[in-house]
């Protein structure tokens, strides 16, 4: 399992700051190793044992199909089918992840589903790379490490604060469906505006919760849409707006768990039923408007003045 730090010190927001910040193809493993559907159990435990590794992608003419792992190994040994087909014994049903997808995606999905690796596609759906919670966890080393050269070389230098605003900001963003370049642009910047103004770190942690949740709701669940915020000196209120499909029924997906991701979705790793239950958790006030077929709008307010506990 791969955990994410939760204390307040600034360590561990640059590890929050790094998950955001990295893609699924900044870690993944590529080229992959591959097999065809008709190599036995036997010849891919051979073969995992050659390259050392502990999982195989199966694909036919070039599509994924299936995924050996060591386990799988195991069970054909036990059940005596280990001379068999893969086909027979592979796992079909696949948690894929996209190659553009924000780190934070991956390290959700490990939490949720506890699989070692997850097989990695690219925008025209053709495997890219596969990763494990290996790969995962050294890139977050790596980059820490350079992370923690800039803080002790940055650690004299004090970054300017705006402690008052003269009056009403307003940043807006755009987000498009599905796409995971862009996605948690919006929330990184509003979180260094409010630390540039000198919000308490756990008051910026929540903000930034509440935005990348509502962003991310936007590029998974919608045609897109429009994160805007609106900055005052005591206050922050961010306005997710987006273009349909709209929610039938707002009472229940305010319910932990609750989810109209459909299958493709699901297949993504998403329709967990917790963005916007988490977001109204964490602001001061929340409301959500939507109409069915035209869209959303959900506000997030927070008090900046008031120390967040």
């Amino acid at each position: 399992m791969v955990s994410i730090p939760v204390n307040t010190d600034s360590s561990s927001d640059a590890v929050l700051d790094l998950l955001f910040q990295l893609k699924v193809k900044d870690v993944m493993t590529a080229p992959v190793i591959t097999v065809p559907p008709e190599i036995t159990m036997r010849e891919i435990q051979c073969l995992m044992k050659t390259k050392n590794i502990t999982g195989v992608l199966v694909l036919r003419d070039a599509k994924l199909e299936g995924i050996v792992s060591m386990d799988d190994i195991i069970n054909a040994f036990d059940g005596g089918w280990i001379d068999e087909a893969a086909e027979l014994h592979m796992t079909k049903d696949l948690i894929v992840l996209i190659d553009s997808m924000p780190l934070t995606f991956c390290v959700s999905s490990f939490n949720k589903y506890h699989f070692g690796r997850f097989p990695v596609l690219n925008s025209d759906n053709e495997l890219c790379g596969i990763v494990t919670t290996t790969d995962v966890i050294a890139a977050l080393l790596t980059a820490m490490n350079k992370v923690v050269e800039k803080m002790e070389k940055d650690k004299n230098q004090q970054e300017p604060k705006e402690n008052t605003v003269a009056a009403e900001r307003i940043i807006e963003f755009r987000t498009e469906s599905f796409n995971f370049d862009t996605a948690g642009k919006a929330s990184t910047e509003i979180k260094k505006i409010m630390k540039n103004m000198g919000v308490p770190a756990a008051l910026t942690r929540r903000i930034g919760i509440a935005s990348y949740e509502l962003e991310i709701n936007q590029v998974v669940h919608s045609q897109g849409g429009v994160m805007r915020y609106y900055i005052r000196p005591d206050r922050l209120i961010i306005e997710a707006q987006d273009f349909g499909p709209g929610i039938p029924d707002i009472a229940k997906v305010l319910i932990e768990g609750y989810s109209t991701a459909d299958d493709r979705i699901r297949a993504l790793g998403f329709g967990a039923g917790m963005g916007l239950p988490n977001t109204k958790r964490v602001s001061d006030e929340f409301n959500i408007v939507s109409e069915v077929d035209k869209g959303t709008v959900v506000h997030a307010v927070f008090n900046l003045k008031e120390e967040s506990v």
